[in-house]
């Protein structure tokens, strides 16, 4: 299932100034950017603690309603029994906390071979993909 989601190693994300990349405050509205998406080549979203579900919110917005097709990468406090619902909302990366194995982090994905429900990614139901409904 794992197809788009990256994996990356605390030590291997640098944020070096790229003006390409677009860090958005966890608080932030992404409908009020006023920047144009379409220079924009990655989104950070920060989780400051994994109880905080802002990005999800903001990563669905990006991706429905904003159209945004470029990498957006989830920072911060990412457990990795979130990682398959980033996958779902629109995250395509994500910056695993220091010390996680990332094989542990791939066997969430393993878990679940398909959703009922469309997402941010998918947004045809299961059942409709399955049968050409």
């Amino acid at each position: 299932m794992n197809k788009t989601l990256q994996l990356i190693a605390a030590e291997d994300h640098v944020d070096d100034g790229n003006p390409k990349v677009l860090q958005l405050a966890n608080d932030a509205d992404p409908l009020a950017i006023e920047v144009c998406l379409q220079d924009i080549e990655r989104i950070d979203l920060h989780f400051p603690k994994f109880t905080d579900g802002r990005a999800y919110s903001q990563a669905f917005l990006l991706r429905r309603r904003m159209g945004f097709t470029g990498e957006i990468r989830a920072t911060g406090d990412v457990l990795i029994d979130q990682l398959v619902q980033m996958q779902r909302m629109g995250f395509t990366s994500a910056v695993l906390r220091e010390g996680v194995d990332a094989s542990a982090a791939q066997r969430q994905f393993d878990r679940f071979a398909a959703f009922y429900q469309g997402d941010a990614v998918k947004a045809e139901p299961h059942f409709a993909a399955s049968t050409g409904a």
